[in-house]
């Protein structure tokens, strides 16, 4: 695959960059601190250019909402990973202050390349204790050292780094402008190894664990005691070679289009990824919109009877009342279509309905924490479904449902629902998918959900059933 290179806008040249950054620092209030600098490109895609961003710093991270904004970053110049209560504040405030102490050396640079904080959340609220080897912290919010975007035809690439005198200050701006002459000479997909993942499913009967927790579950929704439980399952895969997940990306990209893809990359042997199609929030210029995503139904079957479903309508209205409600509880005023839409998403339909408030002052952090976990992926009443849950599924969740995305230097946050995804870490790959049970659903019909699901991911990969 080949494409046209990358170029620097012609109205840039170093000098005027090089100017322009020494003149913000001469002006600047505090003697040290972190410089950001951005320069314009053209013609790239953070997706496939993702490869080039070195950095010393392992860490990775995409974020394709393309034909919106997609996001590549690299590196860290600033982090925190915490677990126990009150993550929501704490990351939060570490974005507030991280932002607010940046000299941005580029102040005109326009929304799509605003400096902006990267988070990813585990979907329980791990103890303060020791947690499990290769579990996922808290939370984890990082300012990368890199960061690509685009967004249509426009595209930024900007670097953050810690600058105490000038000539940190010209040594950053060498830097960014070495780099987009790099980006700006590629020309042809840059992704290591085989087009083709293969792998061997790990022997595990899964529909036989998974049948023993959906029975209990169902007897938990039909006897009253819940009215709503996301049971969830886990396939491993043993890779037979390491995992670029920007391949898999890639080919989501076309197989997913509704979807936002994203990558979480701690380092190269533990990679977090998917294309979810659920948004929990995004909040830009004061507005907010959350998607209710629940009711699900196979491509093949008719999107009618989806819509005519009585048990599936009254699982989607209970995600839509809890998210409304949730709302209305911080005085804000949402709304909504009287009827649910039908959402594709690859060999998947669901019944969605999007709603929308202004929120004029509001945290998204705060909301995130409102609003997390919705029941499209816990369950009602929230607190027993998330004990139940700890109970009847034998595994961490991780990442797993949990709040992926970031939150910018204007307070503009987008946040997805990480679910559709994988994680890998060494050469075994574990993909996990849930199926909401309410009064009334059919155990087949829950087996038959997840098993679409997990073919989201499982369908890029060319795997051996059970072999040795």
């Amino acid at each position: 695959m080949s494409a046209a290179p990358s170029e620097i806008t012609a109205a840039v040249r170093f000098s005027d960059l090089l100017e322009q950054a020494l003149h913000v620092w001469e002006r600047r209030e505090m003697d040290d601190g972190v410089f950001a600098l951005a320069l314009p490109l053209k013609g790239l895609d953070p997706l496939l250019q993702l490869a080039d961003l070195d950095d010393a710093d392992p860490f990775r991270f995409l974020w394709d909402g393309a034909p919106g904004l997609s996001l590549a970053a690299a590196g860290r110049c600033h982090h925190l990973e915490l677990s126990g209560p009150r993550r929501f504040e704490l990351a939060q405030r570490f974005s507030d202050i991280t932002l607010g102490r940046i000299l941005d050396g580029t102040p005109d640079a326009p929304a799509q390349a605003r400096s902006r904080i990267l988070l990813a959340f585990s979907f329980f609220e791990q103890s303060g204790e020791i947690q499990p080897r290769g579990s996922m912290p808290s939370v984890q919010a990082v300012l990368p050292r890199w960061q690509l975007s685009r967004h249509g035809r426009h595209g930024w690439l900007r670097l953050h780094g810690i600058a105490q005198q000038t000539g940190d200050v010209r040594s950053l701006t060498e830097s960014l402008w070495l780099m987009a002459e790099r980006l700006r000479s590629w020309r042809s997909w840059p992704g290591q190894g085989s087009a083709t993942v293969s792998g061997r499913i790990i022997p595990g009967d899964w529909e036989r664990r998974y049948t023993t927790a959906l029975e209990r579950g169902l007897e938990l929704v039909n006897g009253g005691e819940l009215h709503k439980l996301v049971l969830a399952v886990r396939q491993s895969v043993s890779l037979t070679s390491p995992l670029d997940p920007l391949l898999l990306l890639k080919r989501l990209r076309h197989q997913q289009s509704g979807s936002c893809r994203f990558l979480w990359q701690r380092n190269k042997q533990d990679s977090f990824f998917g294309a979810s199609p659920e948004r929990l929030l995004s909040l830009r210029n004061g507005q907010l919109r959350c998607d209710a995503l629940a009711g699900t139904a196979g491509r093949n079957d008719h999107a009618t009877s989806l819509l005519n479903s009585e048990k599936d309508r009254r699982e989607h209205e209970l995600v839509v009342q809890a998210i409304t409600g949730h709302l209305s509880a911080r005085g804000l005023q949402p709304r909504r279509p009287r009827s649910p839409q039908l959402a594709r998403h690859g060999q998947l339909i669901h019944l969605h309905t999007p709603i929308t408030t202004p929120a004029p002052g509001q945290s998204p952090l705060a909301l995130a924490g409102v609003l997390h976990p919705t029941p499209a992926v816990a369950g009602l009443p929230r607190r027993e479904a998330m004990n139940w849950l700890r109970s009847l599924e034998p595994f961490e969740r991780d990442g797993y449902a949990a709040p992926i995305g970031w939150i910018d230097s204007a307070g503009d946050a987008e946040l997805r629902v990480a679910i559709r995804c994988g994680h890998a870490r060494g050469n075994q790959l574990d993909l996990t998918a849930g199926a909401g049970l309410v009064r009334g659903s059919v155990a087949e019909r829950e087996l038959q959900e997840v098993g679409l699901k997990l073919t989201v991911m499982a369908d890029q990969l060319d795997l051996i059933s059970g072999g040795r």
